[in-house]
Formats: structure tokens, C-alpha cells, sequence
């Protein structure tokens, strides 16, 4: 048999030299390099007046390389942070073994509000010193992420009004019900658990009538009503391609050279065309005359358009048309109109879901001002040419009633109205099947949107455009992926604005821990 020196794997008492765990090169090397000689933290050291008296405090500077070395590992819980600080020799060597509580670490986060415009700044200003800005083309662009909110809890004042209502019923219904057990002659007073229950419905009932009456609405540019949430007023509920989220856009201005985040905002909507300007703005110390700015369809309004043309701002903003202008993406239309294998399956024998008849569907005749419709039926021009509001001239076509009430194929062609009762109207008692066609916008060469286009649908503006993708997603791979960005966990906007951009600060602090400022002070 042979034999075998032991093997002891229970904790051992190991001399460990907490210098040497931060090894040059790293991470953690150049956020501890750029903390103590970098950064002017003197904002923070403001907040202390203990010197005298008063219990001593942690080291602002410390807590700092905690939060930010957490965040580039994916903790972001206040808790693992502190666990993390008390067992992982890397915390414990960047925090000279100070073992802050998780109360500490969250509270200090939270107080980052004011200072982290100017911190975000510092670091940008040593990425410029290192060379890492090129100043010629910057990519702005937004992600959604789910922050800590209910998006139960989300709707129009009526709809929270309702909310309430049906609150109370579900507690009078606990009630209801016990009573009725009394009367059988059960004569016991209400289970501890049913009377929790019905105290949290009647709370919940109550802070959403308070919320209601203390809170205004939310509107939009066009006055119309917001959804509101009860838990985070400033968060928004968001379609995302995963569903529908309760949560924030994130966003994000990137440099091309090296994919540096030069400026980064939170907005609670999700409409971004607000955002583009403010965004600009923030980006403006980093730029010059000639720095590029690109932004995708989300972006594109004629007001931002106009705005970039009278700021003589250099920009490539996609419109929503663009991609069907370019011929390289012809034929992509063909991929739609296939089932999803995953999200559309059908059960055997069941019938597909009825489509119904666009006005693609429609041929029309220009020598009678007629069109004809899938069922072979004529459609007469009604009117004039009108304009929309996005300024597309169209014309209107509308059939005969009668023709539709016989036709075999009103089904696809004409929904089913609800009167004022809320029935459902038959299609046969509906007057005939109105369509628009769109001619194409008139070109005005001297309107700042028609030369957007024109520059965009350039060999060269395909070219320059093409390079936004490859310069913006990248770094929300990083964030998302790499770094577990997967929800924010705070609430209210300035809050989460702090913990996106110290997310980005981290983002930033890679790329110097991968430039000489993480090879060279290692030397």
C-alpha cells in the first residue's frame, strides 16, 4: 500500500501580507492606485466633524474600492458585500480588514447622491490623461433594467382608485365568509392568519387611496395620463423583448475608441427621445466640434433633429424608415410572418390565429381612383389628400356596406366593435372597410429631418452609422453579462442614478486597469 503525506483541509492560521493579495495589473490594482492618488475625495471627508468628538467612521476612500470592486465581481447586495469584506482575502486586503456592516455599506451608497456627477468626472478626466477618448464619434443608447418596485402596484389614478376597491372586497369577502361560519355555529373568532390577511389588504386598500390623493398624474408631452406606481413613483412600467418590467432606461454615451462611458443618466420611461439632448450635454466637456454623435431610431424626433442643426452638433440619428430604405435589409419582412417555436406552439388541431387584412393587402388603381380588396370587392376614394401628423400624405378608401356584410371573408377584415353597454357589435352591422394609402413624404432638402436622412442613406453615413452598434452594445454586454447587472435594487431616480453610474465608473476603471496605468505602477 502506498503511503501518502496527510492532507489537512480545515482552516489554518497562514501568514498573509494583504499588500501583495493587490496584484498589479488587476482590477483591484488600479482602483486602489486610482482611489488614493487619482480622485479628489475631499467632498466626502467634508461630510465627518469627529475630529474631536463622535465615534470614529470609515474611511470613505475605502468604502469606495469596496462598493466598486463588489460591482465588478456582480455583488450587489448590501449583504453579500459585507460577507464578501469578512471572507474574501481580496475584500479584506482593499479594505485593510475594516469589516463594514451591510447597513454601512447601503447607507454609504445612498449618500453617494451628490457627489457622484464629480467622481464620474475624476475618472473620466484620468481615461482622457491615459489616452483612452478619441473624441470622434460617440454612441448614445439605453437599456431597460427592472429596479426594486411592484409592477402590480403600477396604473392611472382610476385604475389605482379601482385597485383599492377591490382590496377592501377581497377583505370583506375573509370577513363574509368567517361570519358565515359563526352563523353554522362555529363561534370562534377570526384565524391569526385570515386577520393578517385582512389587515394587509385594508393597509394596501388605504396607502393606495393616500397615494391618489397626494400624488398628480403623470403625463406626457401630449397631456395624456401616465402610469403611476405606488412603490417607486419615479419607475415606469417598460416593454422589454422578456415582457413587461417595472423599472428604468439606462443610459449611456459611448466613446469609439475604446468603448469609455463619457456620460450616463437614468430616465423613468420608456420613450428615450427626451434623453437625447440631456445627454449631449453631459457628453460635452469630452467632445469637440467634429465628434460624431449617433443614436438609433429611439432617439429620432423632428424637434431633436432641429435642435442638433441649430447646436451645429455633428449627428447620424436613424429614423425609424431607415432600415426599410436600405436594400441590404431587403427581404427581412419574410422572417416575421414565421411562427416562434417557442412562445407561438399550437395545440394539435388548432386552428391558427386569424390575420386580418392590412392595407398592404389592398391593390389600388390609380387610372379609376379605385381600390380592390382580397375579397375582389371595390373600394371608391373618399375625399381629398390629407396630410398626418408625421407629415405623409394619404388618401382614404371605403367600401360599401353592404358588400362587407355579404363578403366571406369580414372576419379578416372588419373587428368586432363594443358598443357603449360594452357588447361586442357584429362586422355585418358596421358601415364598410376604410383604408388609407400613404404616398411618401414630399422631400424638402432644406428640412433639417429630410437632410438627416439624406445623410444617413449616404455610403458614407452607412458606413460611419454602422459602427454604433459595435461601439454602444458591447459595453451593456459587459455591464449586464459580465458584471450581473440583471436589476437595479433601489428606489427613486437620484438613487438609482448613483448606482448605474458607479456601475459605469467600473466600466471605466477596466479599461485603465488594461492601459499602462494598470501595467505601469506596478513597475
Amino acid at each position: 500500500m502506498p503511503r501518502y503525506k496527510p492532507n489537512d483541509f480545515h482552516s489554518l492560521m497562514l501568514p498573509v501580507v494583504l499588500s501583495e493579495q493587490i496584484v498589479p495589473g488587476s482590477f483591484a490594482f488600479a482602483l486602489n492606485y486610482l482611489v488614493d492618488h487619482e480622485l479628489d475625495l475631499s467632498a466626502l471627508d467634508a461630510r465627518f466633524n469627529n475630529d474631536v468628538v463622535g465615534a470614529s467612521a470609515y474611511d470613505p476612500r475605502v468604502m469606495l474600492k469596496i462598493v466598486l470592486l463588489a460591482y465588478s465581481q456582480g455583488l450587489i447586495s448590501s449583504r453579500n458585500i459585507a460577507a464578501a469584506c469578512a471572507r474574501n482575502v481580496q475584500f479584506i486586503a482593499i479594505s485593510g480588514d475594516s469589516q463594514p456592516s451591510h447597513a454601512h455599506i447601503a447607507k454609504f451608497v445612498v449618500s453617494l447622491s451628490d457627489q457622484i456627477k464629480p467622481l464620474f468626472a475624476q475618472v473620466l478626466m484620468t481615461c482622457d490623461a491615459q489616452g483612452l477618448i478619441g473624441r470622434e464619434m460617440f454612441a448614445i443608447d439605453g437599456v431597460k433594467l427592472p429596479s426594486n418596485a411592484s409592477k402590480e402596484r403600477s396604473g392611472t389614478h382610476e385604475e389605482l382608485r379601482h385597485r383599492a376597491d377591490r382590496l377592501d372586497k377581497a377583505a370583506d369577502k375573509i370577513l363574509a365568509l368567517h361570519q358565515a361560519q359563526d352563523k353554522a355555529g362555529a363561534q370562534e373568532p377570526l384565524e391569526a392568519k385570515r386577520q393578517a390577511r385582512v389587515d394587509a389588504l385594508r393597509e394596501q386598500a388605504a396607502r393606495t387611496r393616500a397615494f391618489v390623493s397626494q400624488s398628480p398624474k403623470r403625463l406626457n408631452s401630449k397631456g395624456q395620463e401616465l402610469k403611476s406606481n405606488i412603490t417607486d413613483p419615479d419607475s415606469a412600467k417598460m416593454a422589454t423583448s422578456k415582457g413587461v418590467i417595472q423599472g428604468f432606461a439606462a443610459q449611456a454615451a459611448v466613446d469609439s475608441a475604446h468603448q469609455v462611458i463619457i456620460a450616463a443618466d437614468v430616465v423613468g420611461s420608456g420613450s428615450e427621445q427626451a434623453m437625447l439632448v440631456p445627454m449631449i450635454e453631459q457628453a460635452r466637456p469630452w467632445r469637440d466640434e467634429n465628434t460624431l454623435v449617433t443614436a438609433d431610431a429611439g432617439y429620432h424626433s423632428d424637434a431633436n433633429v432641429q435642435q442638433l442643426h441649430d447646436s451645429n452638433t455633428p449627428a447620424l440619428i436613424a429614423d425609424g424608415q431607415m432600415r426599410k430604405r436600405d436594400e441590404r435589409f431587403e427581404g427581412r419582412d419574410k422572417h416575421k410572418a414565421k411562427p416562434d417555436p417557442l412562445s407561438e406552439k399550437k395545440a394539435s388541431g388548432e386552428l391558427p390565429e386569424v390575420k386580418f387584412f392590412r392595407p398592404k393587402d389592398f391593390n389600388f388603381n390609380d387610372e379609376d381612383h379605385t381600390a380592390t380588396c382580397p375579397a375582389g370587392q371595390v373600394l371608391t376614394l373618399k375625399g381629398r389628400v390629407h396630410v398626418s401628423a408625421s407629415g405623409h400624405p394619404y388618401q382614404t378608401y371605403i367600401a360599401q356596406a353592404s358588400d362587407c356584410a355579404a363578403c366571406a371573408l369580414r372576419g379578416q377584415c372588419l373587428k368586432k366593435r363594443r358598443t357603449k353597454e360594452g357588447n361586442k357589435k357584429d362586422a355585418k352591422d358596421e358601415r364598410g372597410r376604410q383604408v388609407a394609402r400613404f404616398f411618401p413624404r414630399p422631400q424638402d432638402l432644406s428640412h433639417p429631418s429630410e437632410r438627416m436622412r439624406q445623410a444617413i442613406d449616404s455610403p458614407r453615413g452607412r458606413q460611419l452609422y454602422s459602427q454604433r452598434i459595435g461601439t454602444v452594445e458591447p459595453v451593456f454586454a459587459n455591464l449586464r453579462h459580465n458584471k450581473r447587472l440583471s436589476r437595479l435594487n433601489h428606489r427613486g431616480q437620484a438613487k438609482v442614478r448613483t448606482q448605474w453610474s458607479l456601475y459605469c465608473m467600473v466600466h471605466n476603471i477596466e479599461k485603465l486597469s488594461n492601459s499602462r496605468l494598470g501595467q505601469m505602477r506596478g513597475q
